[in-house]
């Protein structure tokens, strides 16, 4: 009996046993697929189904950068043990790197398999719970930091009418910093702009009931609102908010005077975090 493709996956979709065990089987089996299922469970490889149910509470995620891509990924498991697990790791920066090469830009059966796989052999329950991906266009860089033991993964974007300037090692320390940054303070907006107006209408109401409680006029209390307002939104936007590195200006002012030093402008036009364990942010 010929083993095709498809009977090899409708048998790890069944047994959630390892593509190359299924095919083993099979082939042991003469092609004979109750056989197959059966010398599977003998084998004790048969079990992942029953682990399909446990909560996958712990895990990490993983960020990986290619020429004009970058991908975000987090992998699950029921254990931190497991997490710090080198196999673990190594499934994380396996599924990145095909899903770069093969242009994968959500979760599918090729990398669910590689999770069933590992399954197999350390027996806990995983799942690959998220896969984001980025374009990184003409005159675009792109920075990454992995916080922990993969418990934070954050990804910069910058763009530059100058792409030689993202060669100069001050520019890529600033690029750093700034993915250091986003972990550090983990900004809900990229900038004023992107902020809902629904947010900062309803932000202004709050301030505006504050300030008039003061019993101040209405102009000290339209300026006092203003005040408040521009506050908060330099706590939430990446843009807006204190750098890190020299809080004396923004992240977006300190973009422009290293871009303008190094010889041509440095904007940043996007970011990203993933947390393990937890919904991320993706702008």
């Amino acid at each position: 009996m010929a083993i095709t493709a498809e009977v090899v996956k409708k048998l790890r979709d069944i047994t959630g046993a390892g593509m190359m065990d299924c095919k083993k089987a099979l082939t042991q089996a003469d092609g004979d697929f109750a056989a197959a299922e059966k010398i599977l469970k003998e084998m004790g490889l048969a079990a992942v189904a029953k682990r399909q149910d446990r909560a996958t509470d712990n895990g990490r995620v993983f960020v990986k950068i290619a020429k004009d891509k970058a991908v975000m990924v987090e992998l699950s498991c029921e254990t931190d043990f497991v997490s710090s697990n080198d196999q673990f790791a190594e499934l994380g920066e396996n599924i990145c790197t095909v899903a770069l090469e093969k242009g994968y830009t959500e979760v599918n059966d090729e990398l669910e398999g590689m999770v069933k796989d590992l399954i197999t052999i350390i027996k806990e329950n995983m799942a690959l719970k998220q896969l984001h991906v980025y374009n990184i266009g003409e005159n675009e860089f792109a920075s990454s930091y992995i916080h922990g033991n993969g418990a934070l993964a954050v990804l910069v974007q910058f763009k530059s009418d100058n792409a030689k300037i993202f060669e100069s090692a001050e520019v890529q320390e600033f690029a750093n910093d700034c993915a250091l940054h986003v972990a550090a303070f983990t900004p809900t907006y990229l900038n004023t702009a992107a902020v809902d107006e629904s947010y900062i209408k309803e932000q202004t109401e709050i301030f505006t009931v504050q300030a008039q409680n003061l019993g101040k006029p209405a102009k000290v209390v339209e300026g006092i609102v203003k005040g408040k307002l521009n506050k908060h939104l330099s706590e939430i936007c990446f843009l807006q908010q204190p750098f890190v590195k020299d809080d004396s200006m923004s992240v977006e002012k300190k973009a422009k005077e290293i871009g303008k030093a190094a010889g041509g402008s440095l904007e940043i036009i996007n970011y990203a975090f993933l947390r393990a364990g937890a919904a991320g942010c993706s702008v």
